[in-house]
């Protein structure tokens, strides 16, 4: 297979039209929690969109916990691709299959933990608990599925078929909307309807491209992906720490997220339910700004195994300067369309007017954001995960205890300053670290 030899002058239009393909598949995923947002916003009963809001804040922690099996797979695959070696990327491909299993299993094993302390963390009603139940009890299933797709994402992206990887996205995203409209809107199933909707969009993706994959690796790199030479200790030690390294980071960062649908719920649950239709806004524009991150993450490892300084920091001057500009785009249709767009998520006229006192948080927030997703994307091509994990770990406590005292203060609106304020910590931590990664030169 030949290998894409980037000329040292990466430029804003290289990064952009491999970030293309990306946008479309990271808007899709959004969309999708919109669209579920949505279903639920419109059943009339707030208690609907709160189980859904505080269930999927549980799982996404838990799965998002495993997003190693993507970040881990970029850095390395990339890396390895720079310097040819097709045979190491099908093996490292094998190995995180492998930890996926195991680590899925003992995720489903562990259901019945996973609801007892759901019920015990949040306090909201018996009706609200019993629906919150209902949706993990189906939706932990689509584990082993999720992972695969982690892992198949992590691979195209590491070798820059962002097409593919995008493709991949954006069929999962539209057969989870499929399903999960038919499902409530024609079956009735609510909360249960956007769980199954969800469980089965995830394993016929999962399916179908791993079995393209495999016969992508057969064609492309000339070989066939075996169990041979698995066990190598060094291998393996480098996995194991850099696969470490960024669970504890995204476990932070998702417990960042859990956390704020704690401190809501705290605030009753039309504010609960409110948080989760502002941060659809949130999660939007941070999948679209990712698209540059992505893109970002096998530049920077294919540079590093090229020892390329120069197309490296042209990499990481244009990718932030394009989606810091794109943040301000983001901005500007937000404050445009905003109140339009509540009025589709929701018909309930109480979280519609708290909704709309809290707009200007979603207006401020994503050029605030954009530094932090970019760095981000740099730090995991470079496989440079301790610092990442060190990053993350004071940013999050600065978080939780900036947040519980605005909170008391400010009520729902500290709750959302607070979080401004921790993506502008992720920046400046990640910032004061990134002259490791110029040592890898």
């Amino acid at each position: 297979m030949s290998i894409k030899n980037y000329p040292s002058n990466i430029s804003k239009k290289q990064i952009l039209l491999l970030s293309i393909p990306v946008f479309f598949s990271n808007l899709a995923i959004p969309l999708t929690g919109i669209i579920d947002t949505g279903l639920m916003g419109n059943l009339g009963e707030a208690r609907f969109l709160a189980a859904t809001s505080i269930a999927t804040s549980v799982m996404t922690m838990i799965i998002w916990s495993f997003a190693f099996l993507r970040m881990g797979t970029v850095g390395i695959v990339a890396q390895l691709f720079g310097k040819s070696d097709y045979r190491e990327i099908s093996r490292t491909l094998v190995r995180n299959f492998l930890l996926a299993i195991v680590i899925a299993v003992i995720i489903i094993l562990l259901r019945p933990i996973i609801i007892n302390l759901t019920e015990n963390f949040f306090l909201t009603s018996v009706e609200t608990h019993e629906l919150i139940k209902i949706y993990i009890s189906v939706r932990v299933l689509s584990v082993p599925a999720e992972f695969t797709i982690y892992i198949l994402v992590g691979f195209y992206l590491g070798i820059q078929k962002t097409n593919i990887s995008s493709l991949l996205i954006i069929i999962m995203s539209a057969l989870n909307i499929i399903f999960s409209s038919f499902l409530v809107l024609t079956l009735n199933l609510n909360v249960l309807g956007v769980a199954l909707g969800t469980l089965l969009a995830n394993y016929i993706t999962a399916i179908i491209f791993s079995l393209y994959t495999y016969n992508f690796i057969i064609k492309k790199f000339q070989i066939i992906p075996t169990f041979q030479r698995l066990i190598i200790p060094s291998k393996l030690i480098k996995l194991f720490t850099i696969n470490f390294d960024i669970f504890i980071r995204t476990a932070l960062l998702t417990f960042s997220f859990l956390w704020i649908t704690y401190l809501g719920s705290n605030l009753g649950e039309d504010y609960l339910a409110v948080n989760t239709i502002l941060m659809q806004f949130i999660i939007l524009a941070a999948f679209f700004l990712d698209a540059y991150a992505f893109s970002t993450e096998g530049i920077v490892g294919f540079a590093i195994g090229r020892r390329n300084k120069k197309s490296f920091l042209l990499a990481v001057k244009n990718s932030i300067q394009l989606s810091f500009f794109t943040s301000l785009i983001i901005s500007i249709l937000y404050l445009i369309f905003f109140k339009q767009i509540i009025n589709i998520i929701t018909d309930i006229e109480i979280l519609r007017f708290i909704s709309y006192k809290h707009f200007i948080w979603i207006i401020i927030i994503p050029p605030v954001a954009s530094l932090c997703y970019q760095l981000d994307g740099i730090f995991i091509g470079a496989s440079q995960t301790k610092e990442m994990r060190n990053g993350m770990m004071v940013s999050v406590a600065f978080f939780i205890v900036i947040s519980i005292y605005s909170t008391q203060y400010l009520g729902n609106h500290g709750l959302w300053l607070s979080f401004l304020l921790f993506t502008l910590f992720r920046s400046l931590t990640l910032n004061y670290f990134f002259n490791k990664i110029l040592k890898k030169f």
